[in-house]
């Protein structure tokens, strides 16, 4: 006969490594849609800027980037945003549906421009934002990449005083899955 102190530790080792499998793998699996840990990038961690990826970030499909700056980043007051990208990115953007929201409220937008032969998009705000507010760029029906990757997209802005001046202000680190 089996001593029940051995029969009621198998239990609880069962449960708690079944527990933890049920839990950690769909974290695991979301963490391809938020930034996470970044120990090497090459950025000082102070310009790493956060973002999320809604569908997951698979390569070859349909997404929506979501680029968020701080509002202590843009304390100078901002005219204009600029996206860049790098130039082993092959995904496609559709301008006309690109937004950029404060709290969850579309700013007008003046124009949205997209040169890809420079890799930018630029973000004409119809009303320069004066404040210093948290801002989201969000793009809908964007095109990942076939091939997946690590791809640093590095945001800039144009300042909204007397001697408008184009400013750094981070980089967001996409990655994208196969």
């Amino acid at each position: 006969m089996i001593p029940l102190k051995s029969i009621s530790k198998r239990l609880i080792t069962t449960l708690a490594i079944s527990s933890t499998l049920l839990i950690g793998v769909p974290l695991f699996a979301m963490a391809q849609s938020n930034p996470g840990l970044t120990i090497f990038s090459g950025v000082d961690r102070e310009n790493i800027l956060n973002y999320h990826l809604d569908f997951g970030g698979k390569a070859g499909n349909w997404d929506r980037y979501r680029l968020r700056i701080p509002g202590r980043k843009l304390t100078e007051g901002v005219s204009k945003l600029y996206v860049i990208y790098p130039d082993y990115y092959e995904g496609r953007f559709d301008v006309d549906r690109i937004e950029v929201r404060i709290n969850n409220r579309p700013l007008a937008l003046r124009e949205v421009i997209w040169d890809e032969e420079s890799r930018i998009i630029e973000l004409d705000l119809e009303e320069p934002l004066l404040e210093s507010r948290a801002v989201e760029i969000v793009m809908s029906n964007v095109y990942n990449p076939r091939n997946g990757g690590t791809f640093y997209f590095q945001g800039q802005m144009m300042t909204a005083g007397q001697i408008p001046i184009r400013l750094n202000v981070g980089t967001w680190i996409l990655s994208i899955s196969n």
